[in-house]
């Protein structure tokens, strides 16, 4: 192709000077461009990366024996009502009636569909199991979009669902979705990092991500070095550190502005593991104070694990007043009478004596409070979210954090969706029962963007092999025939995998380019070498350059090919 066709050109300057590096260059490189907050256009490389992407994926999913459907994006709302999950996703969930008043959703995910596919095509038993997959469009109305592919309002995702007769036959396919996740990825040249995750408001009994490390990365990674456990910092085990002492007697002061941890600590000049933290969330209609010591924070996830239910907002100021709370002052400890709400407190806040905790009163707090003598609760449970340094609870081992970025997730539903939206199917004996799930996500943008955080230099982009929009950039440098045949010699030995560079722009523009754009190969022909009947071959990653004959153009070609493809 030449790119003086290719709609979308680069940009001479990066167009934002934000922290996010990736999504820079993907704009400059012209395969993106922004349509509104949080929602992108691909442009015709962006396009040609995708379909590369999807390919990679496809041969993965049909190795599986995964089926390609798709289903639609606007779902009616009476499918959400029957699964349940109506009221667990809130203001993320687009909800709209048609002209007759029949209520929809923009569906941020597709359980619900795919029952209902189901439903209307699966007969028997002897059906089972089956693997449906599909690349389709979801909304989610992110309350704070991200400006990249990373966190977007609208983004297409890969999505496949399972359907087994037992869960003991959805157990013996999980590993091979996990394998071939990790197919997709090495081909994508990312390292991945598989650690246990919530399921949320998917449901199900386990969930893995997949996370590729990076400094700019949103979610932590907590990992055992010696024997390999990894989990989300949100619901990882630990085992946490106390902290013994004679115990004293509680008494209340003045502290006057010390509304928050770190002025608490300032003003006793303790470490925050002399602190306790009250922190209030909402549990549907219920408050809940959920108390742990300052030095951790709240794990919601694990919060929620306790109560049963789906645990993520703080509660308001305004909530807090009205619970007949002080904020800023307010703990467990001689709580008025009138006060209803639930109390429940981390083992830490337990077993650690004489901690600082608020005085339920205006600039007051109270010294030296211990559990079991000064205040109790009937609620004693592990509800943080373990930190690096404390210990692995399976081989005693330091635990690490390490900062990532989602790639994809899979996620064992069991019967949850099936058994809500009553699918069900006759065993071999006559028995009624309800199919087993699996669901399993890759974000196509967000695994794009990704790839470009882990494989970029300065320069910009250095595309894997088997994502990359063309093979070969082409320059020719000077106008002579010569020059001119041997270009078009060039492109009909290779054919399709080239990208032309065929713009009136200086030679410095096109090399520019050429680095900014990330194809794998260069290919230069000048005069300079023409005489000699050689061009120029520098490839992308290691800027390699050297001369190859022009009847050995296509030779060499394949031999770069199938090195770097092995990257």
């Amino acid at each position: 192709m030449k790119y003086s066709m290719l709609f979308g050109k680069s940009y001479k300057f990066p167009t934002s000077k934000k922290k996010d590096k990736a999504w820079a260059l993907l704009v400059q490189g012209g395969y993106f461009r922004t349509l509104g907050k949080g929602l992108y256009s691909f442009l015709p490389l962006g396009m040609r990366v995708y379909n590369k992407l999807k390919q990679i994926i496809q041969f993965e999913m049909d190795t599986l024996n995964g089926v390609e459907v798709l289903v639609p994006i606007v779902n009616p709302y009476d499918l959400w009502k029957l699964s349940g999950r109506d009221e667990l996703i809130d203001e993320e969930m687009l909800r709209f009636e048609d002209r007759t008043g029949k209520s929809y959703v923009l569906s941020p995910t597709h359980e619900e569909a795919f029952v209902e596919l189901v439903r209307t095509a699966f007969h028997s038993y002897k059906d089972l199991p089956f693997f449906l997959y599909q690349f389709q469009t979801k909304f989610r109305d992110e309350e704070r979009p991200r400006a990249s592919l990373l966190r977007s309002k609208e983004f297409i995702m890969n999505d496949g669902y399972s359907f087994h007769r037992s869960y003991t036959d959805l157990n013996n396919f999980f590993p091979r979705v996990h394998a071939a996740y990790n197919n997709i990825f090495k081909h994508c040249n990312l390292e991945v990092i598989s650690a246990e995750s919530s399921v949320g408001f998917m449901g199900g009994s386990k969930a893995y991500e997949f996370l590729t490390p990076t400094e700019d990365g949103k979610d932590i990674v907590i990992s055992c070095p010696k024997c390999a456990y990894s989990a989300k910092k949100k619901l990882a085990v630990g085992v946490k550190e106390y902290y013994q002492d004679d115990i004293l007697f509680m008494s209340k002061i003045a502290t006057p502005g010390a509304i928050n941890m770190e002025k608490l600590a300032s003003f006793f000049e303790l470490p925050k593991r002399k602190l306790a933290k009250c922190v209030v969330f909402k549990n549907g209609k219920r408050l809940v104070m959920a108390v742990v010591r300052a030095d951790y924070d709240v794990s919601l996830h694990k919060l929620s694990e306790f109560y049963g239910t789906n645990i993520t907002k703080k509660a308001t100021q305004e909530e807090v007043e009205a619970a007949g709370l002080v904020p800023g002052y307010f703990s467990p400890i001689n709580l008025p009478q009138n006060i209803d709400l639930d109390i429940i407190v981390d083992d830490t806040i337990a077993n650690t004596p004489n901690l600082v905790f608020g005085g339920n009163e205006i600039g007051h707090s109270y010294i030296n409070a211990n559990f079991g003598v000064d205040f109790g609760c009937e609620n004693v449970h592990d509800i943080t979210e373990v930190k690096a340094d404390d210990l692995c609870f399976q081989c005693s081992t330091p635990l690490v954090e390490t900062r990532c970025l989602e790639v994809g997730n899979i996620f064992k539903l069991d019967d949850y969706y099936t058994k809500r939206m009553n699918l069900t199917f006759q065993d071999d004996e006559g028995v009624k029962k309800y199919p087993y799930m699996g669901s399993y996500g890759i974000g196509m943008g967000r695994l794009i963007q990704a790839v470009v955080q882990n494989n970029r230099d300065e320069k910009g982009i250095i595309w894997p092999w088997y994502l990359a929009p063309f093979k070969v950039y082409l320059i020719s440098i000077g106008k002579s025939a010569l020059v001119n045949d041997l270009t078009n010699e060039v492109i009909e030995t290779l054919g399709d995998v080239v990208l032309y560079d065929d713009r009136e722009e200086s030679v410095g523009v096109k090399f520019r380019d050429a680095e900014l754009l990330g194809i794998p190969l260069r290919i230069v022909v000048s005069k300079r070498y023409i005489e000699e009947g050689k061009v120029e071959f520098c490839t992308r990653r290691d800027r390699e350059k050297w001369l190859v004959d022009r009847d050995k153009v296509y030779e060499v070609y394949k031999e770069i090919k199938k090195r770097e493809s092995t990257i």
